[in-house]
């Protein structure tokens, strides 16, 4: 099969056809459908985060399922499915305590073992599988609790991401920091996660959301999402701007995934607030606040892909785009090939697009 494989770090995805294995008994084979354009792939080709090479890269995508293993009973041939890079076992701790999204045994149970064949290969040597996915490829083969079944109505492209930035916006807002009606919220970096993160302000409630950004075109498309009032961090000090508006708002949420936009989140709380740090922060940065400010009762927290149950959550935002409460048509600034990914990350580095998607339908 076709697909984007990182050779070396850093660097850029090269096409080429590498073999997949066959089902397990608790694998499914699945028809890439569409796979989004994270920024999440970007951080581990520019070398911030660690990652075993040759890989497919890309996590974030939906498609039908075509094989399932002899164990599989949650799902058949046919099916449709979105995949979620928060694998969990379903029964370490974490998981039976309701929080999936930190699994303590993905990394353990739900791979393969060294002496069996690997999922993905190239000329009979392993290939990496990414975040238990690989989505930039034409197939994917998968734990079965790497994927949630959805509606057939629903549509491929906009269920792609889902997979990954409006379910860590949204359920940063709905489970990590449990967004109140009527609260005041400010989100900084207005791409896919933070768009999803004001939307899910707006479906929770919220009576000011601010969306925060240094791109005037972003700002615009932020407005469109639910967002009350408009920071350009290009012209003004955000943190002065939020407080002036709000003196200083319930929630924060960071989408950027830098020190200084970590530092402004927390900057922006009132007394009792809470900042959540959504983006990939890279390895070994430190964030300071000033610890006096801590007596105030102030939040500062991450959020892992939003906190999700994703086998709940994610059917829950299907039907929310199916009313016309979520807003996904908006979020696709284009759709590509596979041969156009680094391109598609290009643009994602210059900050022209709010989402890039590869489909694989054409």
């Amino acid at each position: 099969m076709k697909a984007a494989v990182l050779n070396n770090v850093p660097g850029q995805l090269e096409i080429e056809d590498i073999d997949l294995g066959t089902p397990g008994p608790r694998e499914v084979l699945v028809r890439t459908h569409t796979a989004g354009v994270c920024h999440s792939d970007l951080h581990f080709m520019e070398g911030l985060y660690p990652y075993p090479t040759p890989c497919v890269l890309g996590h974030e995508s939906a498609g039908v399922v075509e094989a399932v293993g002899s164990s599989v009973t949650y799902l058949s041939p046919g099916d449709h499915v979105i995949t979620c890079l928060s694998a969990f076992c379903g029964h370490c701790e974490n998981c039976i305590s309701g929080r999936p999204s930190i699994c303590m045994n993905k990394n353990t149970e739900l791979v393969r073992g060294a002496d069996d064949a690997p999922r993905l290969s190239r000329n009979g040597e392993p290939v990496s599988q990414f975040l238990h996915l690989s989505s930039f490829a034409e197939q994917l083969l998968v734990h079965e609790n790497t994927v949630v079944k959805i509606d057939k109505e629903m549509p491929l492209d906009r269920a792609a991401l889902i997979g990954c930035g409006v379910t860590t916006g949204l359920g940063a807002v709905f489970r990590t920091a449990r967004v109140e009606p009527g609260t005041s919220v400010a989100v900084i970096g207005c791409g896919g996660i933070g768009l999803s993160a004001i939307q899910g302000a707006r479906i929770a409630g919220a009576n000011k959301i601010i969306a925060v950004d240094m791109l005037q075109s972003k700002l615009d498309l932020a407005k469109t999402m639910g967002a009350t009032h408009t920071v350009d961090a290009s012209a003004v000090d955000a943190v002065a701007a939020v407080r002036e508006l709000t003196g200083g708002v319930h929630y924060s949420f960071e989408a950027v995934g830098l020190k200084v936009t970590s530092e402004q989140a927390y900057g922006m709380l009132r007394s009792g607030g809470q900042a959540t740090v959504i983006g990939l922060v890279p390895v070994g940065t430190k964030i300071e606040i000033e610890a006096v400010t801590l007596i105030d009762e102030k939040i500062l927290t991450g959020s892992n892909m939003g906190s999700n149950q994703f086998r709940t959550d994610m059917p829950r935002f299907v039907d929310m785009y199916m009313q016309g409460r979520l807003n996904l048509d908006d979020m696709i600034s284009q759709t590509v090939k596979l041969e156009q990914v680094n391109e598609a990350f290009e643009d994602l580095k210059k900050g022209n697009v709010a989402r890039s998607v590869i489909s694989f339908d054409s």
